[in-house]
């Protein structure tokens, strides 16, 4: 079957947020007198918010409401926001814009799969927002990755199969999310050491030749 469409994964892919998310989950570990570095925080990528502040306050023992967990997660977010309303196309990944648009020029389908709630307002500020046919985003999900769900909703968006679909991704939990939902995963950064990862890539520009190769392939 041949492959038309391609979801990406937001940040780490696309863009670059994770120091931004680092400095607001810090700020709320640090107020619960909770340890927080670098090693937490790369176990948090790819996971929703408040499955992430499961992780964070399991660092410690103490047990709170879910209206305080909520409360909590909240404060995070408008931090993290606070951040993000500052950012611009200097955030975006080398290559990202040229990506875009060989992938459009070659009739790909693009779709943005991403467990933030917060996709809308990183594509609006990076000016990525006109390049994609549509956005699946932790808003329209219940459950986070690895489960498949944002893909499988970006895949129905896009009208198109997962068999029919590539997904982009730079996090170990993204890649078996795509392959649980039957997508070819492609995988750069972290992703690369990823055991279920169909092909790897060190840099965005090497995608729209990738996207070429499989279809003459297939």
């Amino acid at each position: 079957m041949e492959m038309r469409g391609v979801i990406f994964d937001l940040d780490g892919v696309l863009c670059h947020t994770d120091h931004y998310h680092y400095l607001a989950w810090k700020a709320l570990a640090e107020r619960l007198g909770l340890p927080f570095d670098e090693r937490v925080n790369d176990r948090l990528r790819g996971v929703s918010r408040m499955d992430s502040l499961e992780i964070v306050l399991s660092l410690g023992e103490k047990q709170f409401t879910q209206a305080e967990k909520e409360q909590m997660a909240e404060g995070k977010n408008r931090r993290y926001r606070s951040f993000l309303e500052q950012m611009g196309p200097e955030a975006l990944a080398p290559g990202a814009v040229d990506v875009l648009r060989d992938l459009k020029a070659q009739g790909w389908k693009l779709a943005v799969g991403s467990s933030s709630k917060n996709a809308p307002l990183i594509l609006e500020r990076t000016g990525l927002e006109g390049y994609f046919d549509t956005v699946a985003d932790g808003s329209q999900i219940t459950r986070s990755k690895p489960d498949p769900e944002v893909f499988l909703l970006a895949a129905r968006k896009l009208n198109l199969y997962p068999s029919e679909c590539i997904v982009v991704e730079d996090a170990v939990a993204g890649i078996q999310a795509a392959k649980a939902g039957g997508f070819f995963a492609v995988g750069i950064g972290d992703a690369t050491n990823a055991p279920e990862v169909d092909y790897s890539i060190s840099a965005l520009a090497e995608l729209p030749i990738l996207c070429q190769k499989l279809n003459t392939a297939g």
